[in-house]
């Protein structure tokens, strides 16, 4: 047995995450491009902001990097596919064609969208959410992640976030998300597979 100390942490998300971003890092190496375009997709709770806040902070190359929640383009409770195909279409898809993309954050307490902001193609895009990757936006990525999660450590995640004004609608969007994976296999379609605890 080695007495070496542990590289592992006492926080085994944390682990989790920190393995990932080292795999997805090593695979935005490998694309070779100035502008790479990250999807991250899995359910609610997973992880997914988490991994994408610390590419970001970890990001191989130089200058900005565009990071993109679809909890900014969900129109409501009831918007998961909505808001996949929102993002699909006013930012991945202008990113990957060289041109201007621009989207508007959803206001929740207004129910409508709001300010506009505009996505840069030159530069590298992070685009993370659930319901993101279908089968076109796997076209549109160049790396592409899926998160998963044990159904239990996930709702304690979220809840813990997102707290009692998530709660009522836990079930409404587990629904959502449920039809997302059965229409689109966005495991599958993954080139990076991240298990968190």
């Amino acid at each position: 047995m080695s007495s070496a100390p542990s590289r592992s942490s006492a926080d085994p998300v944390d682990d989790a995450l920190s393995a990932a971003i080292a795999t997805v890092m090593a695979r935005i190496v490998a694309v070779g491009a100035a502008n790479p375009a990250v999807v991250i997709d899995g359910r609610s709770g997973a992880g997914k902001s988490s991994l994408a806040r610390r590419l970001v902070a970890s990001w191989p190359g130089r200058g900005r990097v565009q990071l993109v929640a679809l909890d900014d383009l969900y129109p409501g409770w009831d918007g998961l596919a909505a808001g996949a195909e929102y993002a699909q279409e006013t930012i991945l898809r202008p990113h990957a064609r060289g041109i201007m993309g621009v989207w508007q954050r959803w206001d929740w307490l207004a129910d409508a969208r709001a300010e506009a902001h505009a996505v840069d193609p030159s530069l590298p895009l992070i685009v993370e959410g659930a319901g993101l990757l279908t089968p076109e936006v796997a076209r549109l990525a160049d790396v592409s992640v899926w998160v998963d999660a044990p159904t239990p450590s996930r709702r304690m995640r979220a809840l813990d976030r997102d707290g009692e004004t998530y709660r009522p609608h836990w079930d409404r969007w587990a629904r959502q998300e449920d039809a997302h994976i059965a229409q689109h296999d966005p495991a599958s379609l993954a080139q990076v597979l991240v298990r968190v605890p």
